[in-house]
Parts: C-alpha cells; structure tokens; sequence
C-alpha cells in the first residue's frame, strides 16, 4: 500500500517521521514489507531544511512522482508563514485527491489542502494554537479545535505534530483491524485512542494569547489562585467589570468561557500533583480548589475521558 507524505522548506519533520513509523511498524508486525510504503514527495527538489533544522530529502518532487497513492498525508510546520499560496502544488493536490482512497493533514498541513480548496463543507481538525487562523481563512469549513483526529468521509485531519502518529495508528486499524494497532501501540508505546482532547494540553498556554490585558492578567490570577473563589462575580469585580461584560470579553479574548478556563487550570494542576505526588486523591482534589473529590472526577471525565484513579494508574511516577 502506498503512502505518501507532502513535504517543503521549513516543514515539521515529526509530522512525516512520526506516521512513516506507525505505517512501517504495522509493516513489521504484519511481516509483509508491501503492506505499506511511504515516500515523501517534496514540493521541490531536496535536500531542504525542516522546522528544526535537520534536513529532508525527498523520494522524488511534485513534477517527477509517478505511480499511484493510495493515502496521501501532507504534513505541517510550527511556523505557518512558511505555508502560502502555490498554485503548482495546491492543482497537483486537487488532481491526486481525486484517485487516492484517503487524503489527510498532520497539523498545520490543513491549511495546505484549504489552500487547495479540498475542505470546504468538511469537518476538520488541526493544531489548536491555528484552529482560529483556520477557521478565518475557510469560512465554508467546520473547525473543530479540541479533536486528536478528525474523519469526514475519505478526509482526515489530525492535531499538532505527535497526533500524526494517532492518525497514522487509526488508519492501521481502519486496514487490518485492532489486534494489530493494539500489538503497533505496544511496541510504539503509544494509545490506541488516547484519551482526551486537544483541551487538555493548552490551559497554561492558552493563557499566554492575553498576557498584558486586563483577561491575561484575571488568567494569571486563577492560574496562581486555584484555591481561592473563582466564580464570575469575584473575577468580575478583580477585573473591576460587570458580570455581563467581563463574562463576554473574557469569551471573546481567550476563546472559552471564565468557567471552562478554571476548571482546566484546576485539571492541569491535578494532573501535575497525581503524576508526581502520591497524596490521596481527595488532598489533591482540595489543593487544586474543586470542591469535593466527585467536583474533580467529573472534571477528569468531561476533560480526558477517565477518572483521577485511573489516570494515577497510568501516568504516576513510579519512583
């Protein structure tokens, strides 16, 4: 089977090296190096630098690929001003997408198949910090910025960088089935379906879009806060606004609701304290300001999918 990934000058050299190797370990398992070949395919002759200043050499260019895909991915960068308008490469794209059983975008390379006019009407994903850029420059498409990776018909979109190997890993099973995406995660180390969204990485992050506003500035009082009163009146009155007013800037400057940003502040610490501490679960629960250990439970749910027990299990420290 066919594979190739889209690549150019200041590409994320994860976004084809982290799927190259789920489709190669499959390969392995299955012992059958022709269940999947992956080429990468360069918008121009290599070698060319990546985002992170190792170099990339391509199997072959727009212009000298020849033979037939089966999954086309195009890969991303961190610096999306690297991605414009190229009129060679966003034909060459409409005209492959037409023949390939699935075609998709690790990160930031959704704005490449926008570009080539392959997302209007769909339902998409990318890296959260460019879901709003997105979602500005094809009005016609649905951005959904929370999602590890997104299916819309023979369409597949997937977060920033790493979440091109859950990509990768879901069209293993899509193929061959869960018994061998199962045996792929374990030798990879890796989930089958991790839990969670995108959501879940981006709190402390998020906050840094409003550092200097009066927004960044309630932002970092919560983030240093958690145990304190954190309702919309006493953050209101702190921001010396209404209600009403603070409610809709603080929506419209950090893209979530006043409520939603505490209880990620308050997960995120959660988190930390259950990896690296071994308190009872009610203590952390506390130190982190929900109200009760079930407040905290609900939040881990809603958030990443399992509970703050579960969650120990996995991810504590065991040293």
């Amino acid at each position: 089977m066919q594979v190739a990934v889209l690549a150019f000058p200041g590409v994320q050299l994860l976004d084809i090296a982290g799927p190259a190797d789920v489709f190669m370990e499959a390969a392995r398992q299955l012992n059958d190096a022709r269940a999947y070949r992956v080429q990468i395919i360069g918008t121009e002759s290599g070698p060319f630098k990546s985002s992170s200043g190792l170099y990339v050499t391509p199997d072959a260019t727009l212009q000298s690929f020849r033979g037939s895909i089966d999954t086309l991915l195009v890969a991303g960068s961190p610096d999306t001003d690297v991605i414009t308008e190229n009129s060679t490469r966003d034909a060459w794209l409409k005209k492959r997408a037409k023949s390939v059983r699935r075609i998709g975008s690790v990160c930031t390379g959704a704005l490449i198949l926008g570009m080539a006019g392959l997302l209007e009407g769909k339902r998409i994903t990318t890296h959260w910090s460019s879901a709003e850029k997105l979602a500005a420059m094809f009005p016609q498409t649905e951005v959904d910025p929370d999602c590890i990776y997104l299916r819309d018909g023979n369409l597949y979109t997937s977060a920033g960088v790493t979440a091109g190997m859950d990509l990768a890993l879901a069209m293993v099973e899509e193929d061959h089935g869960r018994e061998l995406a199962l045996k792929v995660a374990r030798e990879m180390v890796m989930f089958v379906k991790r839990p969670g969204g995108q959501s879940q990485f981006s709190s402390h992050l998020a906050a840094q879009h409003t550092e200097g506003s009066t927004i960044g500035q309630i932002q970092a009082y919560v983030l240093a806060n958690l145990r304190a009163d954190l309702s919309v009146p006493q953050l209101a009155e702190r921001a010396r606004m209404s209600e009403r007013s603070f409610a809709r800037t603080f929506k419209a400057e950090s893209g979530s609701t006043p409520a939603s940003f505490v209880e990620a502040a308050r997960l995120d610490q959660a988190r930390r304290l259950i990896e690296e501490q071994s308190q009872p679960l009610k203590r952390i629960a506390q130190l982190c300001g929900f109200s009760n250990l079930d407040a905290m439970r609900k939040a881990f749910m809603r958030r990443i999918s399992i509970g703050p027990a579960e969650y120990r299990r996995r991810f504590a420290s065991k040293e």
